[in-house]
């Protein structure tokens, strides 16, 4: 006959169980954490380094990495100071870890959870990080000094948080992606940079629609952006103003288009800037290469970023696109 457990035992079935359980649970609330972060999607991930060989740097998924850049566009191209990019990055960072989410605390949204019902905008344009980067800046350029002030003083007087001191603990962080993101640290961004499958928008009409979504239609006219088509998607190779003439078509068969970003002799600030946003969109337009100023970065390539090449310092800015299986 067998004999009923014993109640030390059965505290330890209850034990195992319950441990068991907070087990499952633990990593169930790991993932979703995980999955609110990203925003569902995993994918090739980016590195800032900082420019000082000190060793510092910092890891982000390539969707992160997009949007950082967008910040830091729409910062430059309303003649924003590198410090302004900076508490943008940081106060991205705390409030939705540089993820376009959907959702938040009341009716908040977006990368900087802004409030349509506090005057931010409308759901559709604060979910628009361009436009969710212009309107922080708006408000932040009317801080008084905010130059001067700490990071978290300055953002806490445009965001009206709850949690006042949360933006500071991203400054370091936030400061190595605003220095790559301007241009003020050359090669210091590298991404994996492999296709992302969902991204069909491939090629040279693609990549002026970003830089004009980004930095505003000005860029066109002051890099005097060509575009070169080559390889099987097209017969021979053509040259086009990028602002007044369509970009060859791409075919099923594959090939690849080069856009060049004209630099002015002594703007390399702004060529790696140009350079280190190709880098972060590479995964969504399906770049393969960016040259500029005598370095080349090579995506699927993390272990050489941005090696030596024969480019000249004084050229432009070289984004090698891939246009394989795009029909147009």
């Amino acid at each position: 006959m067998l004999q009923s457990p014993t109640p030390k035992k059965r505290r330890r079935g209850r034990l195992f169980r319950f441990s068991s359980a907070l087990v499952v649970l633990l990593a169930v609330a790991g993932y979703l954490v995980v999955q609110y972060v990203t925003g569902g999607r995993g994918g090739p991930g980016c590195k800032v380094v900082s420019g000082k060989d000190d060793g510092q740097e910092y890891e982000f998924s390539q969707e992160q990495t997009m949007n950082a850049a967008t910040i830091a566009a729409v910062g430059t191209g309303r003649g924003m100071p590198e410090r302004a990019v900076t508490i943008a990055l940081a106060t991205a960072l705390q409030e939705s870890q540089l993820v376009n989410i959907q959702h938040g605390d009341l009716d908040s949204l977006g990368l900087f959870q802004q409030r349509p019902s506090q005057g931010w905008g409308t759901k559709k344009e604060i979910l628009d990080p361009t436009y969710a980067a212009g309107v922080f800046y708006k408000h932040l350029s009317k801080v008084d000094d905010y130059q001067q002030l700490p990071l978290t003083v300055a953002a806490q007087r445009v965001q009206r948080s709850g949690y006042p001191e949360a933006y500071a603990k991203h400054e370091p962080e936030a400061t190595l992606l605003s220095a790559a993101l301007t241009g003020q640290a050359a090669a210091t961004l590298t991404c994996q940079g492999l296709p992302d499958s969902t991204q069909t928008a491939v090629g040279p009409d693609a990549v002026r629609a970003a830089l004009v979504r980004d930095f505003g239609r000005t860029v066109l006219k002051e890099t005097g952006a060509e575009v070169t088509a080559s390889g099987s998607a097209s017969k021979g190779t053509s040259k086009a103003k990028a602002e007044s003439t369509p970009a060859p078509s791409a075919s099923a068969s594959g090939g690849s288009s080069t856009v060049t970003l004209p630099v002015r002799t002594g703007s390399t600030k702004t060529g790696w800037q140009l350079a280190h946003w190709a880098v972060a969109n590479s995964s969504e337009l399906h770049i393969e290469r960016v040259s500029y100023a005598g370095r080349e970065w090579a995506a699927g390539s993390a272990d050489d970023p941005w090696h030596s090449t024969a480019t000249k310092a004084s050229g432009g800015v070289r984004i090698v696109t891939s246009q394989q299986g795009v029909e147009k």
